[in-house]
């Protein structure tokens, strides 16, 4: 009987790294309901089997993929916080830091939402560590401000936290079609200008 084996090749260079490129643009057209391992291994041109030498299931490939997201989004939140030459100019680094932010979740809708799904499914370690890591910055620049009296209270996760849902609302928003995109550069700098406004200690009387 002739040989009917599938013969793609198992490797394929950076198999990983391609197979989460080709994840991201499958989810960015179709949604994470239509990844499958099976449909990656077509995409990249490797047989059905190879994927799974680098994700068990599909399970692990989502959570690779939101972790890779988090890892990303880490760096630029990282990157527009730095390009702030006053490093004590805490307005300045919380409006980069969110709109960073708020640029990433925009421009990556599906990719953001499956990010925040995963993070906290039971065993992703991987992926709340990497969230934890991006996310934990704002946390750092509140209790800096703290630190130099501009910020009031001792609790820079749960400040933070308020911020983080402000922005995350703005871009959940426009996401869904509620705002128009035109609105967002001005509602971004409202909201951190609000934020400060509210956290900054009473005045002395």
């Amino acid at each position: 009987m002739p040989d009917t084996t599938e013969r793609r090749p198992y490797h394929h260079g950076n198999l990983r790294a391609d197979l989460l490129d080709a994840a991201e643009r499958r989810l960015r057209v179709h949604g994470v309901e239509q990844l499958s391992l099976r449909d990656l291994a077509r995409d990249v041109g490797v047989s059905h089997a190879a994927p799974r030498r680098h994700f068990a299931d599909r399970r692990a490939l989502l959570d690779a993929l939101a972790e890779s997201g988090f890892m990303r989004l880490g760096a630029k939140l990282r990157a527009a916080v730095n390009e702030i030459d006053d490093k004590d100019d805490l307005p300045a680094r919380l409006q980069a830091f969110a709109w960073a932010y708020v640029q990433f979740a925009t421009e990556n809708a599906e990719l953001t939402g499956l990010m925040n799904s995963r993070k906290h499914r039971p065993g992703a370690t991987a992926v709340a560590e990497a969230a934890a890591a991006a996310f934990g910055q704002i946390s750092d620049l509140i209790e800096e401000g703290q630190q130099r009296g501009e910020l009031e209270g001792d609790d820079p996760d749960g400040i933070g936290l308020i911020l983080y849902a402000t922005v995350l609302g703005i871009t959940s928003m426009l996401n869904s079609g509620m705002i128009e995109p035109a609105r967002l550069e001005g509602l971004v700098g409202t909201a951190v200008t609000q934020f400060l406004r509210g956290a900054r200690p009473p005045e002395p009387r």
